[in-house]
């Protein structure tokens, strides 16, 4: 048996009115993945959306945080600091090597409920280090809410003008809250931010005849003019960070208190393996963690 060759076959010639008959079409018919091609009914093709750095499959899935275009992880963190080097200083941003939109950071790991984020220049082994309290009350906001508003009551904290009592503990009680929530180490200016809000809508209460309002009026009043002020920085979890500040100012108690009744409550251990005993320790146990940044629906709070 003699071997057979694929050969090309044989030009056809055509004849002017015959090439005009058949609308100047090739002779040569398209293949099944042609076609497909040009009908957009490749699944390959149309799914297929490689990372514009490296022009490879997307290797680790990120996004730039302002303009939401798709890299590889490591190639974009290559490219922000190959561009951080050419610069004469440090610099915080790093402009998309597609839109030149200037972007913060870099965002990864994303599942439909969580994401970490990569902030341009930062150093992971000398950024924030949540400590156990941190952790703690970020796992608060996991738990179910209302768990201790038997016991600290909302309602009665604004019949009864407690809010005319200054709250020594409440900067700091703040500060610790927003960089849970934030995962940053710096929110001494959203801190400041939101503490003057609350403490100039307690000056007005007293100041003026809103202390005449009832008490459900005032806590409405005093819930949107809080919420408005967190809603940039807290997005979907502004509404229960709401309810958790109204819950400490009711409470009357200082942190480490306050700590210990929401522990025990919550059937959790302190780090000594006891319940609800001594949690003001907590923060001076440190444990280094890459930031890990928890985001949710717009509507989260609303269903929970």
């Amino acid at each position: 048996m003699s071997r057979q060759y694929l050969t090309k076959p044989p030009v056809k010639y055509e004849t002017r009115e015959l090439r005009k008959s058949r609308g100047n079409r090739s002779e040569i018919p398209m293949n099944h993945e042609e076609d497909a091609k040009q009908t957009g009914s490749c699944p390959s093709q149309q799914d297929f959306n490689p990372c514009p750095i490296c022009l490879g499959p997307l290797v680790q899935e990120s996004y730039l945080d302002t303009c939401f275009h798709k890299f590889c992880y490591n190639c974009i963190v290559h490219w922000s600091r190959v561009v951080a080097s050419k610069r004469s200083r440090p610099s915080s941003s790093v402009k998309c090597p597609l839109c030149k939109t200037e972007n913060f950071s870099v965002i990864s790991g994303f599942d439909g409920t969580c994401f970490q984020r990569h902030y341009i220049n930062q150093d992971f082994e000398n950024g924030f280090t949540f400590s156990k309290a941190h952790k703690y009350r970020l796992q608060c906001y996991y738990s179910e809410p209302g768990i201790v508003n038997d016991i600290f009551d909302v309602l009665r904290f604004w019949k009864s003008r407690k809010y005319l009592q200054s709250n020594v503990w409440l900067h700091s009680w703040l500060k610790r809250e927003l960089q849970t929530l934030m995962q940053e180490e710096d929110v001494d200016v959203v801190v400041h931010h939101i503490h003057g809000v609350i403490n100039s809508f307690l000056r007005r209460i007293e100041q003026t005849h809103l202390l005449k309002k009832p008490a459900e009026a005032k806590q409405d009043d005093f819930r949107t003019a809080v919420f408005d002020a967190a809603k940039p920085f807290l997005l979907a979890r502004t509404d229960r960070f709401v309810n958790e500040l109204e819950l400490f100012l009711a409470s009357g108690l200082n942190i480490d208190a306050y700590d210990a009744v929401y522990m025990q409550r919550l059937g959790w251990n302190t780090p000594g393996g006891t319940t609800s005993t001594k949690p003001a320790e907590e923060p001076s146990q440190h444990v280094g963690v890459v930031p890990y940044l928890f985001i949710f629906d717009v509507d989260s709070d609303e269903a929970e």
